[in-house]
């Protein structure tokens, strides 16, 4: 049966490119949040993916701050070789890091403020100082992000929130139903197949088995 058949040989590259997506998860650059809630704890995303992830790199993360009313950004906390350093002492024992773990070649660079008080409210600059490692040669490059942070009293979900968890709901819903038509469309499919296969079959036998039966009178009457 050619459908059947076709239907073994799909399965075992659906599963590899399964395993694959699972174990090899891509880096996808997420926008920050920029509204916190005072006394809370919040993150703040900082995500700079490399170009080719085959590319062995090292990258280190400085981050700055500037509150509304200052004029200049100032040093706000340093991540070399794995090693963080608070360097503003408006945020000492408030800040972790929360970004990539284990390794010098960083990706994500996030940090994560405890307390949040209404002083933190400002621009927040992460950048990354990456190297690019080749065979014959090193490759510097530089990537900045800025973060605009409020500090709320409480936060308060939008509509376009709410709306956008909805469609998510909807959407995963309709994936889910067009899955089960598929899958209940690919099933008659291959019973249909199978059985015109059986017909097929049965045809040729019987056609033999006439054909045998003919033969076998036509020698009898020869005789």
């Amino acid at each position: 049966m050619p459908a059947v058949k076709d239907l073994m040989l799909l399965l075992p590259l659906a599963l590899l490119a399964l395993q694959a997506s699972l174990c090899h998860g891509a880096c996808v650059e997420v926008d920050s949040d920029t509204e916190a809630e005072v006394n809370g704890g919040f993150k703040l995303g900082c995500i700079s993916c490399k170009m080719r992830g085959e590319v062995l790199a090292e990258a280190t993360v400085k981050w700055s701050f500037k509150a509304f009313d200052d004029k200049n950004y100032s040093s706000l906390y340093n991540y070399v070789k794995q090693r963080p350093q608070i360097i503003d002492q408006r945020f000492y024992d408030r800040l972790h890091w929360n970004g990539s773990k284990e390794t010098t070649d960083l990706q994500d660079g996030s940090i994560y403020i405890l307390n949040v008080t209404f002083n933190d409210t400002g621009l927040y600059q992460c950048t990354f100082y990456r190297t690019l490692k080749y065979n014959s040669y090193e490759f510097q490059t530089t990537d900045t992000k800025t973060i605009s942070l409020k500090v709320v009293p409480q936060l308060t979900r939008g509509m376009a929130s709410i709306l956008s968890e909805v469609m998510m709901y909807v959407s995963i819903i309709g994936l889910q139903l067009w899955l089960v038509v598929e899958m209940i469309y690919c099933y008659r499919k291959i019973a249909a197949a199978g059985e015109e296969a059986l017909r097929e079959s049965a045809a040729e036998y019987l056609a033999i088995a006439s054909e045998s039966k003919d033969n076998c009178a036509g020698e009898q009457v020869a005789e």
